[in-house]
């Protein structure tokens, strides 16, 4: 056993998120029979992430602030602090904080068979495809 090295707080990339995004990493494999990946994500008021699927699926623990999550048809869904979103593989979806509160949640997911099919992304969400009406 040992505890792991801490990893300083990396900012994401803008060719997959608008507005200022933050990630730490908690786990991530160190082994190539090991797939789990977890990590704090935390959301500047109005940032998102683009377009993007997983190979294996998605869980999101939102822990502040309130999470927006969208999919290609039209359906959102605003999840609160507390509460888990789970997307199935290959499914384009988005996350972002809603409002004017920042937001932060726990990302878990499995490496694909091919790491590179992780998580694959695509286009930037428009301003009408984030302020949709959100379901209930």
């Amino acid at each position: 056993m040992n505890i792991e090295p801490e990893r300083p707080t990396a900012k994401n990339p803008p060719e997959q998120f608008a507005g200022d995004v933050w990630v730490d990493v908690i786990a991530a494999p160190r082994t190539d029979d090991q797939r789990m990946s977890v990590a704090v994500v935390k959301f500047a008021p109005g940032a998102r992430t683009a377009w993007h699927s997983h190979a294996r699926g998605q869980y999101l623990r939102v822990t502040r602030g309130v999470a927006r999550f969208g999919t290609r048809d039209g359906e959102i869904i605003d999840v609160h602090p507390g509460q888990t979103l789970y997307t199935p593989p290959g499914q384009d979806h988005w996350h972002a904080a809603a409002g004017d509160t920042f937001m932060e949640h726990i990302a878990m997911l499995e490496s694909g068979d091919d790491p590179a099919t992780t998580t694959v992304w695509k286009e930037h969400i428009t301003d009408a495809e984030y302020n949709g009406t959100a379901a209930r």
